[in-house]
């Protein structure tokens, strides 16, 4: 899912071709300057650019379109079509027809030849140019390209080539796959670049083979030195990014071309690959728009990147609350130690950068909601998006929500550079964890990070390659910390020492218990109620309106739109359930995300879109059918109330970490999804309703604790 969509596309026909445009002009101020964000070699499309669009649209109307034959543009695969001079007259054919003046042009490794190539011919369209990891008509090849090791493809004396001698048009069209996947290692090759190379493969895998190995083949129908000339005698102001450990170009391209360009600006990116902009995205947008916006007239970006965060001269101490929008438990209990900071520290303020349907939340509680939410791009509709019946590979969705993240880092830093705030606190917020490891300097202020479990853990349907991905994930979680510790100034793990799960983060790496027990305090879960606070159960559940004589089956899914498939399967099952328990009542809260109008109308079911203080009702029922979610679990265990519990398939956290807690609370019992009949259902309710409980008691000083050790930071 993407994280901003255009407000507008189009089609310019040229030579054969239909090329396909993309226009992010509707958040953007009116009238603002367009940077038209190049493609890069048509084995790729423009998505390739997904990091820096939802940003850079903020700021500047973005045009961006895909190369002919490539993504959703049309083309011939014959050769002429797409040459360098070919390329240069689609490039000029779409900025004359999407905008009015001159623009900023900005191109990654083919791309980056293509924007050198429309400001040499065409200096009247280009008010300033950004080159990343280009090459022509620069070129100077990588030394690993040459050599016996890299024999090039022959059918007959080398019919199975290595590296670089897979590049060769016969063997790239009959081998596409295994040329993709050695090539785009090549581009991602800087650490932890496992995304990156995944998405480069998926796209490439999209194109027709005959587009880019005609764009290779003999594309250059332009007179180099003419080209390097014009570009000595260029007056326009040109960026050059390079990484010094690019293994597709050479970076004397660039250091020859910031040489020849008379005002080119050249900065070489120590240790960076060839395709930065996806691996080191903060780092890239922020030069981009920089840049862009001092040639083109506009207001500079917030640079306030201090070493060290100075308070603010109010005497009253802000706090800034992010709380994960995937699911409703993080808002109950981040609610709940907002409560205990602000009883022990009456002077403070908090602001919350939050969303739906965290908001709904805080909006009932009165809390403060930063008008800077509204720039957030939707988690949790991401992760309905990624979500089949019952299931949800969430390790998968969430490293796919990498564009989001980067969005919404990008707010964040913009409201922590103007707001003067004394903390943040920031309950599994990924997008800040993970961007401040990348780029420390953007840290302005303490920062407490919270999460209730520690480790991705691969699960049996991501066969090898998963399982490969998460050792590589959490061993770059364990050098951020290791390499960044002034990141987080507390770290609070939401339970106990025994919570966590047993075995490593991957093959050779650390033990997940000890290394979280080095690396985090322990607050003990935080259910956010006391049970003892309700008083007379009888009372309770009279309030609440459940009958003396009713058995309450209460049924909930969380805060996402995930669940819809287990209260579909429920809902059929409540006639067997009832036949065996006339009185049964089934309850069951839909959750903010879901519209109870669009599931199934069954006799002794009722429906209920949100409850506020659905605690109070599971302490009330006589018995639960829920997710496999942490909190609502928890929130039954700390009840003493017979649950069932139906974990969503793939879902890691769920499957590994609830259940080891849950497990260890002798509380609830787990039934599989593909084992939910009306048969087994009605079994289990006539069951669990017979059983009695001996749960372990869930500990009610949570976030009093967390409080404490947050509170020490102020």
């Amino acid at each position: 899912m993407r994280a901003v969509l255009p407000a507008s596309d189009g089609v310019v026909e040229r030579d054969g071709a239909r090329l396909h445009y993309d226009v992010y002009d509707h958040l953007c101020p009116p009238g603002a300057p367009t940077i038209v964000l190049l493609p890069t070699w048509s084995i790729v499309h423009a998505r390739a650019w997904k990091a820096q669009i939802p940003y850079l649209s903020r700021y500047f109307r973005v045009v961006v379109y895909d190369a002919a034959g490539s993504g959703r543009s049309t083309g011939p695969t014959y050769m002429a079509r797409h040459t360098q001079g070919a390329w240069r007259d689609d490039a000029v054919a779409v900025i004359e027809a999407t905008c009015d003046a001159p623009v900023v042009v900005a191109g990654v490794s083919m791309g980056g030849t293509l924007a050198y190539s429309v400001q040499a011919y065409r200096p009247d369209l280009v008010a300033g140019v950004v080159t990343i990891g280009a090459d022509h008509p620069f070129r100077v090849d990588p030394p690993d390209w040459r050599g016996p090791a890299n024999a090039p493809y022959d059918p007959e004396a080398n019919p199975v080539p290595v590296r670089w001698g897979k590049f060769h048009p016969e063997y790239m069209e009959g081998s596409w796959p295994d040329f993709v996947n050695f090539f785009m290692a090549e581009v991602g090759s800087d650490p932890h670049s496992t995304k990156q190379i995944d998405d480069l493969v998926g796209w490439a895998l999209e194109q027709n083979p005959r587009v880019p190995i005609a764009a290779v083949a003999d594309r250059f129908d332009i007179d180099l030195e003419d080209w390097r000339g014009r570009l000595a005698e260029s007056t326009i102001p040109t960026l050059i990014i390079h990484g010094s450990d690019d293994l597709i170009t050479h970076p004397d391209s660039a250091r020859l071309a910031a040489a020849t360009i008379p005002t080119a600006r050249l900065l070489i990116d120590e240790g960076a690959g060839h395709m930065p902009g996806s691996r080191y995205p903060v780092l890239i947008n922020h030069r981009i728009h920089d840049f862009a916006a001092e040639v083109l007239g506009q207001p500079p970006r917030t640079t306030l990147e201090v070493a060290a965060y100075a308070a603010p001269a109010s005497s009253r101490r802000k706090v800034l609350y992010l709380s994960s929008p995937i699911g409703l438990g993080h808002a109950r209990r981040d609610v709940a130690i907002a409560t205990e900071l602000a009883a022990h520290h009456p002077d403070l303020e908090i602001d919350w950068l939050a969303q739906d349907p965290v908001t709904r939340v805080l909006a009932e509680g009165g809390h403060r909601l930063h008008p800077a939410s509204r720039l957030l791009a939707s988690e949790s509709a991401h992760i309905e998006h990624d979500s089949g019946e019952h299931r949800l590979d969430i390790f998968e969705s969430s490293r796919d929500l990498d564009e989001i993240l980067v969005h919404n880092f990008h707010v964040l830093d913009e409201v922590l550079a103007e707001g003067g705030y004394d903390l943040v606190i920031a309950d599994e917020a990924w997008d800040l964890d993970y961007h401040l490891h990348e780029n420390p300097r953007l840290k302005r202020a303490p920062v407490v990070w919270m999460t209730d479990f520690v480790g991705n853990v691969p699960m049996p349907s991501g066969g090898e390659r998963q399982a490969e991905v998460v050792a590589d994930v959490n061993l770059e979680m364990i050098e951020h910390i290791a390499r960044h510790p002034e990141i987080r100034d507390a770290s609070v793990f939401v339970g106990d020492p025994d919570d966590i799960v047993p075995g490593t983060f991957g093959p050779g790496l650390p033990e997940i218990r000890a290394w979280t027990e080095q690396h985090f305090d322990f607050s003990g879960y935080i259910a956010g109620f006391d049970p003892r606070a309700f008083g007379d159960r009888e009372r309770l559940r009279a309030s609440i309106g459940f009958g003396e004589r009713e058995k309450v089956c209460v049924v909930a899914v969380g805060g996402t739109g995930v669940g819809r498939s287990l209260l579909e399967r429920v809902a059929a099952a409540v006639p067997a359930a009832r036949a065996l328990i006339p009185e049964l009542r089934v309850v069951i809260v839909t959750g903010p995300r879901i519209d109870p109008r669009t599931l199934p109308q069954v006799p002794g079911v009722e429906y209920h879109a949100y409850v506020d203080r659905l605690y109070r009702w599971l302490a009330a029922c006589d018995v639960a059918i829920v997710q496999g979610g942490l909190t609502t679990t928890m929130e039954l265990t700390a009840a003493k109330v017979p649950f069932l519990y139906v974990p969503l398939r793939d879902h890691f956290e769920q499957n590994v970490h609830v259940r080891a807690r849950l497990e260890r609370y002798r509380a609830g019992r787990c039934l599989e999804y593909d084992a939910l009949t009306p048969t087994t259902v009605a079994d289990a309710l006539v069951d669990l309703l017979g059983s009695e409980v001996d749960y372990l008691d869930v500990a009610t000083d949570g976030a009093a604790r967390a409080a404490e050790r947050i509170g020490r930071l102020l």
